[in-house]
């Protein structure tokens, strides 16, 4: 079931959705995000997804693996948002949540109906294209919103030339 966007709605505006990992390819994304939000008078929502860890622990231990990752995660995103607003001059809005990477974008976009547009980067290792990109490769529904995926090979340059 696709819920309707309210970004075109008097009162909302149209939010590009970056997911940052410890993937080189991230911050293609973010950029090309951060630069349509910017040049649209949209939103940029910058997520991470702290992994369902191997936290079943002794219970102190877990708990302090969990705040490890939590710490971990807000650092991850303190750069990334102190970047777009050097380079992009824009303020993101910041996201972490805990477990299944597809689930947890899913329930962001469920919830933050002004979310219109996922941007993914490829990948260039021989691993493939990168993990979301995979998921999405050949499945058409993997996400309710259009995805935009960015080819390997674009600099920031033409990044900002394409938005």
């Amino acid at each position: 079931m696709v819920s309707t966007r309210l970004s075109r709605l008097e009162g909302h505006r149209r939010k590009f959705m970056a997911v940052i990992d410890n993937t080189p390819e991230c911050s293609r994304a973010v950029h090309y995000a951060g630069r349509r939000a910017k040049n649209s008078n949209g939103g940029l929502v910058l997520m991470y997804v702290i992994p369902e860890g191997d936290f079943q622990q002794w219970l102190g231990v877990e708990e302090i693996m969990r705040a490890e990752a939590r710490e971990e995660a807000e650092a991850v995103m303190a750069k990334a948002a102190q970047t777009v607003r050097e380079t992009i001059g824009i303020e993101p809005e910041i996201v972490i949540r805990e477990g299944n990477s597809t689930a947890a974008i899913n329930g962001l976009i469920e919830e933050d109906r002004d979310i219109a547009i996922l941007v993914l980067a490829a990948g260039s290792t021989k691993e493939g294209p990168g993990p979301l990109v995979s998921m999405i490769a050949g499945r058409g529904a993997a996400f309710p919103i259009p995805v935009t995926v960015l080819p390997d090979s674009l600099t920031n340059e033409e990044i900002d030339a394409l938005c």
